[in-house]
């Protein structure tokens, strides 16, 4: 069995589902094609199993207990080991290849949505982007692991009715006419199954994407009443999908019922067709025996044809969702960068602020307006081309958006204020790159003052974290992501509002360690906090999206750069003593320590 998921699991055509599913045929073909012979061997083993019967009969009745009779029960039981031999190792390749081309979709699935930035949730609804994961890409797989037997059914067909034309022309045209008209009536369900097969599927797309948006929002909802507007909403869906579900099944239950009952027909016509002809003397009792068998055993290659043809029909709807989600152009990185990259400790400059971030320095950017500030410091780190067409950042002079995506991912790093965490352990949450360095893990933790974390999570660093964190508060949340981006040491650090989720005491200790650590290299802090920025090596000031100064936390407050910037410097890094005493993660500031902060034009 082949390690999953794939180290690369290619690049696929988007032109079509049928055109995916050829290529994910020819990215398996080696187990695949194993898989086809080793069915071809099991079913034509079982299609011989009635001629060599019928044949044992006669032989027995002709000759008795004579080496024709032993020779026939030999060829019997050689071709039962085979058989279950064949079965028993072709079940593990038809596993394998289900497996394979549902963890390679499930993969290019996750790699586009890695890679997409923001606007695969601007074309597709989250629901979409969960199924095609947890639902289509094993659809698609289940196609290859049925392959097999379909291909197997047709051989034995095709065996079935050449010694059964042997037998009796008549009989053998039964076969021939009668198995593909079966397979015909059976087949004019498939496209309305199909058809309401995707109708289902979408309403289950958007029941949950409804549920992840309700779930998601459920707190602002109570808030604001609208829990059970939202319920109602839920329901109506969940019904909608309900009754999908429905029209699904009844399509299906017909189609099983025909598959056992057109078959069932089929072998009667044989069977009376044989009888008569055994009455006759036309055939002999072994070729009577023989035609039974037959008409038994064609009941199964009919069932596989019919399974085939609803595991194709899911997997080419399947097949269409998954290349719907692949067929998302990422925000960045979508036309391949064809600029050298420039030597380390380049300078990075935003041309349309005229910040500068200059090699080996701690900056802080300052702005009355934090979404401003952010913002700049988020294009800084190149997440949409399209949208930063007009605000062009240069590393060393040459354009983020010409350089590789990977090189720009590994030399600048940028920590965004809301921290995203995910399941798992949380020594694998801080080390992405899985290092395995227990020494650096800990390290990190003490420059983001981040102790308390491995206090409330049990078992350390291999306990488990819940989904987004959900265990620790947001302190600790945003603590944990400031480790996890300074473990990462790139070369340029660019940090929004690392600390606004702690208290003064914790935020003071955090920007001296931050300050002292990168020091030596390049790193940028969105911040208005004094604490943060009495530490760092420059401050840069930005009204209405221009840089209007530049000096140490000192300097402009003292008026270096003129007194209107000092004044508007004062204004914004006091504006949070304005709004009270009391620091985010609700620790209350002592008397003493808030009036030498105000003093100061600070904020606790």
């Amino acid at each position: 069995m082949r390690s999953l998921p794939l180290d690369d699991p290619g690049t696929p055509p988007l032109t079509g589902p049928l055109t995916y599913l050829w290529w994910l045929a020819r990215r398996q073909w080696g187990i695949l094609t194993v898989a086809l012979l080793l069915g071809i061997v099991l079913f034509a083993c079982q299609a011989l199993l009635p001629y060599l019967t019928g044949r044992a009969i006669d032989g027995g009745l002709e000759h008795g207990f004579g080496p024709d009779l032993w020779r026939a029960a030999g060829s019997l039981a050689a071709l039962g080991v085979v058989s279950a031999a064949a079965g028993a190792v072709g079940h593990r390749y038809d596993v394998q290849n289900w497996l394979r081309a549902a963890f390679t979709s499930s993969q290019l699935v996750g790699r586009t949505v890695a890679r997409s930035g923001h606007t695969i949730t601007a074309e597709l609804p989250t629901g979409e982007v969960v199924s095609a994961v947890a639902n289509d890409a094993l659809r698609v797989g289940e196609v290859y692991a049925v392959a097999a037997r379909f291909v197997g059914s047709l051989v034995a067909y095709g065996v079935a009715a050449v010694l059964m034309l042997r037998v009796s022309v008549p009989l053998g045209l039964v076969v021939l006419l009668g198995l593909p008209t079966v397979a015909a009536a059976l087949g004019l369900l498939v496209k309305p199954l199909q058809k309401r097969q995707v109708a289902q599927r979408e309403a289950s797309g958007r029941l949950t994407t409804l549920g992840a948006d309700t779930v998601s929002g459920l707190r602002i909802l109570r808030g604001i009443g609208g829990e059970g507007v939202f319920n109602a909403r839920y329901r109506e869906q969940s019904q909608r999908v309900r009754h999908r579900g429905e029209e699904v099944a009844v399509t299906q239950s017909w189609l099983d019922a025909l598959q056992v009952l057109l078959p069932g027909l089929f072998v009667a016509v044989l069977i009376w067709l044989g009888a008569h002809m055994a009455l006759d003397g036309t055939i002999t009792p072994g070729q009577l025996v023989s035609t039974y068998g037959y008409a038994a055993f064609l009941a199964w290659p009919v069932q596989n044809a019919t399974m085939f043809l609803q595991s194709a029909t899911r997997a080419h709807v399947g097949a269409g969702k998954v290349v719907k989600v692949l067929q998302v152009v990422p925000a960045t990185g979508a036309r391949p960068g064809t600029a050298e990259a420039p030597p380390a400790g380049s300078p990075l400059v935003d041309e349309t602020s005229g910040v500068v971030l200059e090699h080996g320095r701690v900056v802080a950017l300052v702005s009355a307006d934090p979404d401003e500030s952010a913002r700049i410091a988020t294009r800084m780190g190149r997440f949409d081309d399209e949208a930063e067409k007009d605000t062009p950042v240069r590393l060393g002079g040459v354009l983020l958006a010409d350089l590789p995506k990977e090189d720009v991912r590994r030399r600048v790093v940028v920590a965004e204020a809301t921290p995203h965490l995910f399941s798992g352990a949380l020594g694998e949450e801080l080390d992405v790159h899985g290092s395995g360095d227990e020494q650096r893990l800990l390290e990190a933790i003490a420059l983001a003052d981040a102790h308390d974390v491995l206090d409330s999570v049990p078992d350390g660093l291999a306990g488990e974290l819940p989904e987004k964190g959900r265990s620790l508060s947001g302190g600790q949340r945003q603590r944990v992501a400031l480790a996890r981006a300074l473990l990462l040491d790139p070369e340029i650090l660019v940090l929004v509002e690392p600390t606004s989720a702690v208290d003064a005491h914790t935020e003071a200790r955090i920007a001296s360690r931050l300050a002292d650590h990168r020091r030596g290299r390049t790193t940028l802090v969105v911040t208005a906090s004094p604490l943060v920025l009495d530490h760092v090596d420059e401050v840069q000031l930005v009204e209405d999206g221009r840089l209007i100064a530049r000096g140490t936390h000192a300097e402009l407050l003292d008026g270096a750069a003129g007194p209107a910037v000092a004044a508007a410097y004062r204004r914004v890094v006091g504006r949070q003593m304005d709004e009270g005493d009391t620091p985010p993660d609700g620790v209350p500031v002592s008397d003493g320590l808030a009036d030498e902060i105000s003093h100061a034009g600070g904020r606790p």
